[in-house]
């Protein structure tokens, strides 16, 4: 499995780099600049990228937007976002593309070597990892939007661990609950939500994140491919 890499720290560089050999990967690039991300994963087109959101020159956001211009080139192309930061602006537009193969975890976070590696190989399959505490952040980000506020606390601890990618039986098991309760809470989000519901467990994350960043949290109607949001102007480091 090939993978690009990019990160400004050398060590943590290096260390991601021994981790992913260490594993069987392939490390075909590994890039610390802003201006190389977009040239390496078009270069290598790579089965996996994990890359840091903040890189020089500016220290903003020029991992991120590297991705969603290669995605755009790319459709499809398997990024895991590796950061100390959420952007929330430029993270919506990278996971609401609905085209799966997307991640995005916090480095303090990681708890150890082999949930990080889980993530790689996940995302290079196609799915989506999502942080939790990324997840509350663009959650907090439409707290006050309808009808986000109909949702009650465990419903939105079920939505979170959703975004998560985990199934209904891991959903379960995290709260202990029975898998026919998390259904059933599962079912309310989607009716709060106005989502069909699906047991994909991709498309679901991918249809919590779309409404996220959608039009006053309006979903395009079943059926109907979403609206493609545009990037919008750089964050403030």
């Amino acid at each position: 499995m090939r993978v690009v890499i990019a990160e400004d720290l050398a060590l943590l560089r290096e260390g991601l780099i021994r981790i992913l050999d260490a594993f069987g990967f392939e490390v075909v690039a590994a890039v610390d600049n802003g201006p190389s991300v977009l040239s390496a994963l078009l270069t290598h087109r790579p089965d996996v990228a994990v890359l840091d959101v903040r890189l020089p020159p500016t220290f903003t956001d020029e991992g991120l937007q590297a991705a969603i211009a290669a995605r755009a080139e790319v459709p499809g192309l398997p990024i895991l976002v590796l950061s100390q930061h959420v952007e929330q602006l430029y993270a919506r537009e990278l996971l609401s593309d609905r085209a799966g193969g997307v991640g995005y975890l916090l480095k303090d976070r990681v708890s150890n070597v082999a949930q990080f590696v889980d993530a790689v190989r996940r995302v290079a399959g196609g799915g989506t990892v999502m942080d939790p505490e990324v997840v509350a952040q663009l959650l907090a980000s439409r707290s006050g939007a309808e009808p986000l506020r109909e949702l009650t606390a465990r419903e939105r601890e079920v939505l979170g661990l959703m975004a998560e990618g985990r199934s209904n039986a891991a959903i379960a098991a995290r709260l202990f609950v029975t898998e026919k309760a998390v259904s059933k809470h599962i079912n309310n989000i989607f009716s709060k939500l106005r989502m069909p519901p699906s047991e994909d467990d991709n498309r679901r994350v991918l249809a919590v994140l779309t409404y996220l960043d959608g039009d006053e949290g309006q979903l395009p109607a079943p059926g109907r491919a979403p609206r493609r949001t545009a990037a919008g102007p750089s964050l403030p480091g």
